[in-house]
């Protein structure tokens, strides 16, 4: 992976912390496949991007209002040209919930989507301090 990709990579999480921190769940599922399947941390499938878009207008508008994300971004490995499997830990403040997720990310035209989506809940992680507190 070049610095460039990386750094495009990890560009797809910068919009879903941003579209979280606006409540923009348009702008979030803008990172996903049009035909993504994403698995929540309840277990729930959801196929297609507005499946994500309509879960996460919800989200925004009841227990995660009013919250942000933030991301830590290890991308993995190659698993064909142009896709990569990468790990991800989130952490959405203030009430300090993280999650673990797994994503299947392609380069179409360019541009980076998540094609697949599996996150998980974290029960015993030490939390890192908050954005702008790292040493």
């Amino acid at each position: 992976m070049t610095v460039h990709d990386d750094v495009s990579l990890r560009a797809v999480w910068r919009t879903m912390a941003e579209a979280w921190s606006s409540g923009d769940a348009v702008l979030f599922g803008s990172v996903f496949a049009e035909d993504v399947d994403f698995v929540t941390v309840r277990g729930e499938e959801l196929h297609g991007r507005q499946q994500v878009v309509d879960r996460h207008a919800h989200l925004f508008a009841t227990v995660h209002r009013g919250t942000r994300l933030e991301a830590d971004v290890r991308p993995v490995r190659e698993v064909a040209d142009d896709t990569w499997l990468v790990h991800v830990v989130t952490l959405i403040r203030p009430s300090e919930y993280a999650t673990h997720a797994q994503a299947l990310v392609i380069r179409t035209a360019g541009a980076w989507t998540i094609t697949a989506f599996h996150n998980m809940e974290f029960s015993d992680v030490e939390l890192p301090p908050p954005t702008g507190e790292r040493s």
